[in-house]
């Protein structure tokens, strides 16, 4: 090859590499924004980065959280590059295209928009398609009353804080005597062993020891990829899910035979609750709601839009998931000062209005909230009084 032409093939390789390299870089966002222009010339994205095809944000996405374990990087990357005082930045997640919400603001309009954004995330698949965590509308309502009035019933709480209590104080009895604790772990083990013991009436043991591996198991695939083959976080939930269907079906069989006492008297438990109750037009939850709901209790959600929607001038495309990412309110030094210490005294005075949402918010406020202060509740009360 000549010297003329090995020239002008350096240069069509120097022209075209980059080229072809920005193309795959930025294809999700050329794709988007051309789609969104199409349709609407005058529309426009929130701020961020979508990533390469398939990819997405994920690799990034995933280096902040399994690799170098710090998750509020992830957020704060996109706040610094486009500015905080938007509330809301477009990504590339787990297949999709994703807007992420972290102001109070946005998502107070996320939560309190539940027919331009209902629940799509956890997989039904992996909740169940009858859990409060999938349901909308009408459906969603009736099931979330029942669980509400199962858990917040006054007979109910008793019930829970009677259940509860001797294991808090046991367990804070062992931490002592065994001095040097991992604080994490041990408080996850008691948790669950008072779920199991709220829930279903289950003692620690083996069948509450293979609740915890599965329920391990699913929140996994909760949080994985759904990519259904063997090998894979997903489908490893899919198994276990099943083998939770399997075991709480045996437990729910087991309380038909029994056939004892009323809807919330102080020995049944949230299960014998959700059996008995009746809604107004005297219809009982069927056997795959209660399974469904007493599952899906411990998973979080997920927003997908069903309308597109303007927000502060931004839209979001029909079809789109939208994440709200509360963490980044709860550790934002303009909402509590050092976020990150050990600080109850910050809790003297009333938060600002929107910076504390630990607990979700309009009609996906957590059905189970109660029940979880009044665990923190007795633990502390304990915890305070007893020990140094």
């Amino acid at each position: 090859m000549d010297a003329p032409a090995m020239a002008w093939w350096c240069a069509v390789a120097l022209g075209v590499v980059p080229l072809l390299v920005q193309l795959f870089w930025y294809w999700n966002d050329l794709k988007f924004w051309a789609l969104l222009r199409w349709r609407s010339k005058n529309a426009k994205l929130p701020p961020g980065y979508m990533g390469p095809p398939f990819f997405g944000e994920m690799l990034s996405f995933l280096w902040y959280f399994k690799v170098v374990r710090r998750p509020d990087d992830f957020i704060s990357s996109k706040i610094q590059r486009y500015g905080e005082g938007v509330g809301l930045y477009r990504s590339h997640l787990l297949g999709s295209p994703t807007i992420i919400t972290c102001s109070p603001t946005t998502n107070k309009f996320i939560f309190q928009s539940p027919d331009s954004f209902p629940l799509h995330w956890p997989s039904p698949e992996l909740v169940g398609e009858s859990s409060i965590g999938y349901m909308h509308g009408k459906q969603h309502l009736r099931v979330k009353n029942f669980i509400v009035n199962a858990i917040n019933h006054p007979n109910a709480l008793r019930r829970i804080a009677s259940a509860m209590q001797p294991r808090i104080v046991d367990s804070l009895r062992f931490w002592a005597e065994k001095g040097a604790i991992r604080a994490s772990h041990e408080t996850k083990t008691v948790t669950f062993e008072n779920t199991c013991k709220v829930f279903v009436g289950l003692d620690p043991g083996p069948l509450a020891e293979e609740l915890d591996r599965c329920f391990v198991g699913l929140v996994g695939g909760v949080r994985a990829y759904p990519l259904d083959f063997p090998g894979t976080a997903f489908h490893h939930a899919l198994q276990c899910r099943k083998k939770l269907n399997a075991m709480f079906r045996g437990e729910l069989e087991k309380k038909k035979k029994k056939k004892g006492g009323e809807a919330g008297d102080m020995e049944g438990d949230l299960m014998d609750g959700l059996m008995r109750m009746k809604d107004e037009e005297g219809k009982p939850l069927s056997d795959e709601e209660v399974l469904d709901n007493i599952i899906s209790l411990v998973v979080a959600g997920y927003e997908t839009t069903a309308l597109a929607t303007i927000i502060i001038g931004y839209r979001i495309p029909k079809g789109w998931k939208v994440a709200i990412w509360i963490r980044s309110i709860h550790t934002d030094p303009k909402n509590f000062e050092d976020p990150l210490s050990f600080n109850p005294e910050r809790w003297n005075e009333p938060p600002k209005p929107g910076t504390f949402q630990v607990f979700g918010g309009g009609v996906r406020v957590c059905a189970g909230n109660m029940l979880t202060r009044i665990e923190l509740i007795i633990f502390l009360h304990h915890l305070a009084l007893s020990y140094k």
